[in-house]
């Protein structure tokens, strides 16, 4: 078996935007399981096999941190099917396009904020040879 990630665990302002950000992009992200208690709500949101942990902020203190600077997640990468279209979607939401890039001959990457500010990024490979997904001199 090869190791991959499984899920990556994300603290949220409101459950409900965040989900509805998710599956805007990808509409075949589905609950797989959800739950509140007297502390904090939560939802694991994805396929069968990998999934994001959302859990609703419990105190709300603002993160007095610069982004790719300091310690912390940056963004996280999802492959799509078609990178432009989920862009579309999620402007047409009222999402912020953080930047789209196509410089790479076998990739197309679009990065969007969602309503907390958190960084999510999308990606279309054009190709099935690894050697050329993964090359990071062009």
């Amino acid at each position: 078996m090869n190791s991959y990630v499984e899920h990556a665990n994300i603290t949220v302002n409101n459950l409900t935007n965040t989900i509805a950000f998710l599956r805007t992009a990808m509409p075949d992200f589905k609950v797989r399981g959800e739950g509140r208690d007297e502390h904090y709500g939560w939802c694991h949101l994805g396929t069968d096999t990998s999934y994001i942990a959302l859990q609703e902020v419990v105190i709300d203190k603002p993160v007095d941190r610069v982004p790719y600077r300091q310690l912390g997640v940056n963004h996280i990468g999802f492959v799509v099917d078609d990178v432009t279209l989920v862009a579309e979607k999620l402007k047409a939401a009222g999402f912020e396009e953080v930047s789209f890039d196509e410089s790479h001959p076998s990739r197309k990457r679009a990065y969007f904020f969602d309503t907390d500010g958190i960084e999510w990024e999308f990606i279309e490979y054009l190709t099935d040879a690894m050697d050329s997904r993964n090359d990071y001199v062009l």
